[in-house]
């Protein structure tokens, strides 16, 4: 049984040691209503929960099921509690996509079976939140058709945070049940006096203030409020003028509880080619790549932009950090039940491909779906270098998890800088062709060894940069050959830790010299440097993974072109590839060409 909304005495009697005095609180002209929301079924709010209940006040958690039961989030067991004590649970999507990101299909599957999987853990469910205050007229008919009463977005009313000039307050009743205006999301800037000026200013002329917060917790963060700070403001609440209750969304909106209804099926994913919807970013809604969205965690500030041309196409995705202070930012394919998302099978692997140009280091970071709809963080590649013009990253994936349906990835930024991204790929390896037999004893097992073939950008086809640490690399491509016309400089400067380094791309086989375990391999190429060097060595595992394996003796600086040799050991069990190449480990220049990889076993004299 809900509680009862909260009215206090507009005029109170104050005795003290046989004194009276009158404490007169502002009279509201008209009735205000004030609604406290919690997004996304963090496991924080069970300490709102607590607070309200001890004054007696329900608030409204819109939950994205998918969140349910796993680490961080509230449990079914956690929201019964809350039902049982009052408070309403509403629907926020499955896994908190953007709605107006997504097929029209995918947004049904999002709101219907939302509401379709908190009713069948036994709740009432009438209200719905957007995800990130998105939504557009078609995005409001689907949730009305799920059979949702209203819908709240955000950042429709005025406040110190935004939306100036905006009323006040939303009316009652809605003039749009399915777009309700509320107050910006509350994050950490907030103080009590923005809470309390929020409500006496909807009082001046009365109607509805909605307040969304995300974290009830002491632990810093952009979007945590202290308990101790929304204690002040739900007890500041109680002494309101009897004309100022406390309600929510449900008993505010009304109306009867709809049938649920279940979205469509995910139609059969594809079983070969490339998994990745949209994968050259071309169709657009509102401006944005379908199927994409933005993400990032931590302290930076993140701008992502379309810009024209793309690699191929006429659109490519630019992402552009400032003021980095830690956390990354990135472009993924949506967060969803698999209308976007690529599906994926355990046991697999997959072969990741993007085009890049940037100002600075860039990975594949990685999530994976699993259970009802949610999404976790799963791993991330090596570093790929900075770029000026598109090249391509490619790296392939460890073998997938058991339990997880989908994979999302994108080429992060973990520093300030800007990244253009196009042209991306997924493909299961199993669909792949097999790579072709190591050539005979004694032939070059390094494609592209002189590095004649352009690839993109400044970088040789079958050939990629990387590095690690904290160094400025920079490659490009110069005439002063050993032999042929081009060799590749690598320029380091900035030093502090890491190296850089050109490599034969780490990819599932078309590049990569292939390799046999327990042989030895005899390592070659021609460099010209201001500094040491020496070979840094990969290679790929039986799941399909890069990892570094060793690195050779260093070798002298040299004015002209002087050849570098190694034998490795014998190549690890499983292993099926190797990648090298001559590496920078402080401030210098390194001029490379005519590289070699010989299984010692009929291999030619140095």
């Amino acid at each position: 049984m809900a509680q009862t909304a909260v009215t206090v005495l507009g005029i109170v009697a104050i005795v003290v040691s046989g004194m009276a005095a009158l404490a007169l609180p502002a009279q509201a002209a008209a009735p205000t209503v004030v609604s406290l929301t919690f997004d996304d079924a963090n496991a924080s709010q069970m300490a709102a929960a607590q607070i309200l209940d001890n004054y007696g006040l329900d608030g409204t958690f819109f939950v994205p099921s998918g969140n349910v039961n796993n680490p961080g989030f509230l449990t079914v067991a956690n929201l019964q509690g809350l039902a049982a004590n009052g408070h309403e649970i509403g629907g926020h999507t499955v896994s908190h996509s953007d709605l107006t990101t997504l097929p029209s299909d995918e947004v049904t599957r999002q709101a219907c079976n939302d509401r379709v999987n908190l009713t069948n853990w036994g709740f009432r469910v009438t209200s719905f939140a957007y995800p990130f205050g998105a939504d557009n007229p078609s995005v409001q008919a689907t949730v009305k058709n799920c059979g949702y009463n209203s819908a709240r977005s955000l950042g429709d009313i005025q406040s110190r945070f935004g939306c100036s000039g905006c009323a006040l307050a939303e009316n009652v009743p809605p003039a749009n049940p399915f777009r309700t205006a509320a107050l910006d999301q509350v994050d950490s800037p907030w103080t009590l006096a923005d809470f309390q000026n929020s409500v006496t200013r909807a009082e001046s002329a009365g109607g509805w203030v909605q307040f969304t917060f995300h974290h009830i917790s002491s632990t810093p963060g952009p979007l945590n409020v202290s308990p101790g700070l929304f204690t002040q403001f739900v007890s500041w609440l109680t002494t309101r003028p009897a004309t100022t209750t406390v309600r929510t969304v449900d008993q505010v909106i009304g109306g009867t509880v709809k049938p649920a209804v279940s979205g469509p099926a995910v139609p059969p994913p594809p079983t070969s080619g490339n998994l990745v919807r949209n994968p050259s970013l071309e169709t657009l809604v509102s401006g944005a790549p379908q199927c994409w969205q933005a993400a990032g965690y931590g302290t930076n500030s993140r701008t992502f932009t379309t810009v024209s041309p793309g690699r191929t196409g006429s659109v490519a995705e630019r992402l552009v950090v400032s003021g980095y202070s830690e956390g990354d930012a990135k472009l993924l394919p949506s967060l969803d039940l698999g209308g976007c998302s690529p599906a994926a099978t355990p046991g697999h692997t997959y072969e990741l491909g993007a085009w890049y140009k940037s100002t600075a280091n860039t990975q594949f970071t990685l999530y994976l779906r699993t259970g009802l709809g949610y999404w976790a963080y799963w791993t991330s590649s090596p570093w790929f270098g900075p770029a000026s013009t598109f090249q391509k990253a490619s790296w392939t994936t460890p073998a997938l998890p058991a339990g997880a349906s989908g994979i999302s990835f994108g080429l992060n930024l973990f520093s300030n800088g800007t990244l253009t991204t196009d042209d991306y790929e997924m493909i299961d390896t199993a669909s792949s062709p097999p790579p072709p037999p190591p050539p005979p004893a004694g032939s070059n097992l390094v494609q592209n060894a002189s590095l004649e073939t352009a690839g993109p950008g400044s970088t040789p086809q079958c050939w990629q940069t990387a590095g690690f640490g904290t160094n400025t690399a920079s490659f490009s491509t110069v005439s002063s050959a050993r032999t042929g016309t081009k060799a590749e400089r690598l320029v380091v400067s900035n030093y502090s830790s890491g190296d850089a380094k050109l490599l034969q791309s780490l990819d599932a086989g078309s590049c990569a010299p292939s390799a046999v375990a327990g042989r030895t391999y005899s390592l070659r190429a021609w460099y010209t440097s201001t500094t040491v060097t020496q070979f840094a060595v990969y290679y790929r595992n039986s799941a399909g993974t890069w990892v570094y394996w060793t690195s050779s003796p260093w070798f002298a600086a040299a004015g002209s072109y002087t050849q570098a040799a190694f034998t490795t050991p014998a190549l690890p069990a499983g292993a099926t590839a190797i990648s090298f190449g001559l590496n920078l480990f402080r401030n210098g220049t390194l001029v490379t060409d005519d590289y070699a990889m010989y299984d010692t076993i009929g291999a030619p004299s140095l």
